[in-house]
Parts: C-alpha cells; structure tokens; sequence
C-alpha cells in the first residue's frame, strides 16, 4: 500500500508541475499578445491559462482519489 502512496503522490506532484510550467508559457504568451497588439496571441495566452487552471485543479483533487481506489 505504501508503493501507491508514494506513486499517487509523485504523480500528483508530476501534474501540478507541468500545470504550472504550461501555465507560465500561457502568461508568457499572454504578455506577447499584449505587448504586440495581436488579439490571436491574447487569446491563445488565456486559453493556456485555462486549461493549465484544469490540469493543476485535476492534480490537486482527481489524483489523489486514486490512492482510494486501492485501499
């Protein structure tokens, strides 16, 4: 049972962090779009943000219902 303890929470720590990483490169985009005046990056940048909002939100509440699964 410890195994899928410690791999419940590698994994969530492996999805909050490329939520996170993703999220940057959407502010990131985000900024350009601003900076430059160009609404498909404006765009582009929130639609980033969004959906890296949904990755962090599955990794902090989804995965750790899996160690559930296994007790």
């Amino acid at each position: 049972m410890e195994f899928i303890t410690q791999a419940v929470t590698v994994l969530k720590t492996l999805v909050i962090a490329l939520g996170a990483g993703l999220a940057v490169w959407g502010v990131v985009n985000l900024m350009e779009g601003y900076g430059n005046d160009n609404p498909g990056a404006k765009s582009q940048g929130i639609k980033q943000l969004m959906a890296c909002g949904g990755v962090v939100l599955i990794g902090t509440t989804l995965i750790p219902l899996l160690s559930n699964l296994f007790a």
